[in-house]
């Protein structure tokens, strides 16, 4: 079973060659997010996780909210082991599939078939897992012919109707989704939801930051409330939306 323990993570950037104070508060103003401080040797350093203390375990779908700069990205990049912590442990049993940039990979002088194999490679598909789903992938992308077509020559909707088929033929044990729902056009989300559901559901722990209310809801059995790069709440998921939207703690 997979699980993920995160104990008295921080994970802190230091920022070089500025005028602290002028950009602390050029930062602020911005709310680019995390805590900005001073270290002790005087360097600004952005605390874009402090202290964080959690635990996943098997059959969990977390709604990962908070409000811009709130630490969703850090964290998500944390759990995908892209960001090491600078301060704590972290665990992770399991194999990780991060959906972060799912146009991450696709290159624009290759065809869409070529696309397939390379962006299937990058998330971790052998070459047989490849050629096995290989249909399943093109017959979900809808673009018939424009496969054998280098991807320069698509719209910007067929470019993300490729990736996200290719995306969904991972099975992970620990999905990490970064604001996939809702992409594409009416007809395509139409196919595209169905899969995803099938992804969620093959997906032991699954991570999902979103800004949709609804999505959360219906596709997630708890939440995960960020603020300042700190956890605010994290439990069942009505009463994380109501804190995310300014209600006060019971």
């Amino acid at each position: 079973m997979a699980r993920i323990e995160l104990r008295n993570v921080s994970v802190k950037f230091p920022i070089y060659n500025v005028n602290s104070r002028s950009f602390k508060k050029r930062f602020l103003r911005l709310a680019t997010g995390g805590a900005v401080v001073k270290d002790a040797h005087q360097h600004v350093v952005v605390n874009a996780l402090n202290d964080v203390t959690l635990s996943f375990q098997h059959g969990d779908r977390i709604g990962l909210v908070g409000h811009n700069g709130a630490g969703k990205s850090t964290m998500l990049r944390l759990l995908a082991t892209i960001y090491e912590p600078n301060e704590g442990d972290i665990l992770i049993d399991g194999h990780i599939s991060p959906l972060l940039d799912i146009m991450q990979g696709i290159e624009v002088e290759l065809t869409g078939y070529e696309n397939i194999t390379v962006r299937g490679t990058l998330l971790g598909l052998t070459k047989a897992q490849i050629k096995a789903q290989a249909n399943d992938i093109a017959e979900l992308t809808g673009l018939g012919d424009y496969l054998m077509m280098p991807t320069r020559t698509y719209s910007s909707g067929m470019m993300l109707r490729l990736a996200f088929a290719i995306s969904a033929s991972i099975h992970p044990d620990i999905l990490l989704i970064d604001e996939v729902f809702g992409a594409g056009d009416a007809e395509f989300m139409v196919k595209a939801r169905e899969k995803m559901i099938s992804l969620l559901n093959r997906s032991s722990i699954v991570v999902m930051a979103n800004h949709s209310d609804e999505i959360v809801r219906e596709f997630c059995n708890k939440v995960l409330l960020l603020e300042g790069g700190r956890v605010k709440y994290f439990g069942e998921v009505e009463e994380g939306l109501r804190l995310y939207h300014g209600g006060t703690s019971s």
